[in-house]
């Protein structure tokens, strides 16, 4: 083998290598995420006792099936489901519709301070949410919306960070694509509706990921504007299962954990594919 077949072959298995460990990186990163899932389910099917165990068991010797059925027993675990489902959906869909509506202004229409307007209506994401929550609450008790839907949904049906990631998307969409639309009579909220949102549909499945997972895990604002446990979220209720008579039953509240975690899972997977699809078109130039 000469010198020249030589230097080719080596960048080859440079290349092999180096891919070869990349791949090992990314396993363990990933291992290193599931586990404490796998443990969090492991647990939730284990004893009191054997959870206190050592050398501690990653597989339950007798699975304690019972811990998910004492979830809905000890605690008015289905009004906190329903509750959540009610907030995260409505806020899911809420926002989702007041973002498109003002990002479409932004990112399609001339108008005098435009420019200047967005970059007002994007500074609000440097203050912090635990600066306005005094206000928020003063604002609900006027209104009387404390303990009711109101005060949990209504708050969070504009999201600056969403207005501007709609416009990004927004504005990837060629100008000639609007043009021939109007060419055949198509008004602006149809072109919106029909055309817009579909090719924007991995970035509004992305948003919509996002705003589910913020509201469904939110904790502070549901434990301030709600007293009632009949309008408490799931949030708020895993804290029955945290201290009692005989100390936290860590198998109950993992089984808890466990059911609370399913449905934001079961959303990720239903809009994988779009929230792939939008992460890989980061990158496209803005037109």
């Amino acid at each position: 083998m000469n010198d020249a077949a030589r230097r080719s072959k080596w960048p080859r298995r440079q290349k092999l290598l180096l891919d070869g460990l990349w791949y090992v990186v990314v396993t363990l990163l990933a291992l290193s995420v599931m586990l404490p899932f796998v443990w969090m389910i492991s647990t939730s099917l284990k004893s009191q006792n054997e959870i206190f165990s050592y050398p501690p068991t990653w597989i339950p010797q007798q699975p304690q099936w019972q811990n998910y059925v004492e979830v809905w027993q000890k605690a008015p675990f289905g009004r906190y489901f329903l509750n959540s489902i009610i907030v995260a959906l409505s806020v899911t869909v809420g926002q989702l519709t007041a973002c498109v509506l003002a990002a479409y202004p932004f990112a399609r229409m001339n108008f005098k301070g435009k420019n200047v307007m967005f970059l007002v209506f994007l500074s609000t994401t440097m203050i912090s949410s635990q600066v306005t929550l005094v206000p928020s609450y003063l604002i609900m008790r006027s209104m009387n919306w404390i303990d009711h839907y109101q005060a949990l949904i209504v708050p969070f049906l504009a999201s600056a960070f969403g207005v501007f990631m709609i416009r990004q998307s927004f504005r990837t969409i060629p100008r000639e694509l609007e043009e021939a639309a109007k060419l055949d009579g198509c008004g602006r909220l149809r072109f919106l509706v029909q055309i817009l949102l579909p090719l924007c549909k991995p970035v509004l499945a992305s948003l919509a990921l996002f705003i589910f997972m913020g509201n469904w895990n939110s904790y502070l604002w549901p434990l301030i504007v709600t007293n009632r446990d009949s309008m408490r979220t799931l949030q708020i209720g895993l804290r029955y299962f945290v201290s009692g008579e005989g100390g936290t039953q860590w198998g109950i509240y993992m089984a808890a954990a466990v059911m609370i975690s399913l449905p934001v899972i079961l959303v990720y997977f239903l809009v994988q594919r779009s929230f792939v699809e939008s992460m890989a078109s980061t990158g496209l130039k803005d037109v």
